[in-house]
């Protein structure tokens, strides 16, 4: 990979924390004075180091993918990753990044800044899914992995690993895709951008300088409902709460009467002081400006430049945000590029959350081809 940088480690419970004791320079040129890097470990790492299994996360997880001794609370894979499991520690060794800007562990918008004593906020470099990818390649050349058994990632995930690919030639022998895309499109493109402009339109926001006691609740709470729209299926949504009316919260004109709304209001609001809006607003643009092809000719010129043996890439037929369609071009790039390429569609009404929650669907079509890679 050809990195070079001054870093040292330490673990808190099952994660670890690589600190990057040196400028971290962004694609967009721009820099942060040192940088944090959190992932976690399971199974172990054979003599020859090459049974490593990278797993890049969506939007919103951290690097606690599944539990272990270390940290026995459930994972947000837990029915995919562990002895035995679809991502079988037994036979791989997994390592799960939290994403650059985050700050779920790794340095992010909402971090403090160790030059001034205060958070980046928008001072934070404009960050893009190969800054993202960057990371991860620099947590494993402070592992000392040179190449991957396979890379692993779900949604915003497989957009990293896609980066990771074309950054890093030859950098792992195998890659799994999961309702993923090479590019964003008009409509995803839509739903994430009116997600962050219902955030900076919360009078909280302040140009970014909300504070705990002003925190921009309205606006993250709205935009993480859109996005939990987005992230499930009409039919799903029909199917678990039909028309069922059920009210949890506070009277108000033209307020909540339906199941689905307390619902949406419910998970919303477990989420708006877990994540910083910040880091919202600079991943969802990184997600919207990511392009494969950019710089190429096309996007099977640039599948041409990833260096792989085999991968698999998995869709859902009711994924509306990240559709069938865009599975089906990463699968027949790969097989363009004389990569042994298959692809998968699952029928499931769960839309793109199906691979968090339709395990009885996913975990064989992961199985299947973990099971067989080498």
């Amino acid at each position: 990979m050809n990195l070079s940088f001054k870093a040292s480690a330490h673990k808190e419970d099952a994660t670890w924390f690589l600190q990057v004791e040196e400028p971290f320079v962004f694609e967009s040129g721009g820099s942060i004075p040192m940088a944090t890097l959190a992932y976690e470990t399971w199974g172990e790492l054979n003599e020859d180091r090459s049974n490593a299994v990278l797993i890049l996360t969506g939007l919103s997880p951290n690097a606690h993918a599944a539990s272990s001794e270390d940290d026995p609370t459930k994972g947000w894979w837990e029915p995919m990753v562990g002895p035995g499991k679809p991502i079988d520690t037994k036979k791989h060794f997994v390592i799960c990044v939290n994403s650059l800007g985050s700050c779920q562990g790794s340095t992010g918008p909402g971090c403090i800044n160790p030059e001034t004593g205060k958070s980046y906020r928008l001072s934070f470099p404009d960050l893009v899914i190969p800054d993202i990818a960057k990371g991860a390649a620099m947590v494993l050349e402070y592992l000392q992995i040179s190449q991957l058994r396979a890379v692993v990632g779900p949604s915003m995930g497989g957009m990293s690993c896609l980066a990771l690919l074309r950054m890093y030639p030859n950098i792992s022998r195998h890659a799994l895709l999961i309702s993923t895309a090479a590019r964003a499109e008009p409509f995803a493109i839509a739903i994430r951008s009116l997600q962050r402009e219902i955030i900076v339109r919360d009078p909280n926001w302040q140009d970014g300088a909300y504070t705990s006691e002003s925190w921009p609740e309205t606006g993250l709470r709205l935009a993480r409902k859109l996005g939990m729209i987005s992230y499930r299926s009409e039919p799903e949504w029909r199917d678990r709460f039909g028309r069922e009316q059920q009210v949890h919260f506070d009277e108000r004109l033209f307020g909540m009467h339906f199941s689905v709304e307390s619902y949406l209001e419910a998970a919303a609001r477990k989420f708006i002081h877990n994540y910083d809006p910040c880091c919202y607003l600079f991943l969802s643009q990184a997600i919207d400006w990511f392009d494969l092809s950019d710089g190429y000719a096309d996007m099977e010129d640039a599948f041409s430049d990833l260096k792989i043996e085999s991968a698999k890439t998995i869709g859902v037929n009711t994924d509306f945000l990240w559709p069938p369609h865009q599975q089906k071009e990463i699968a027949e790039c790969f097989e363009n590029a004389g990569v042994k390429s298959e692809l998968q569609l699952i029928d499931s009404i769960q839309g793109h959350d199906s691979f968090l929650v339709e395990y009885d669907r996913f975990c064989p079509a992961v199985a299947e081809y973990m099971d067989k890679i080498r």
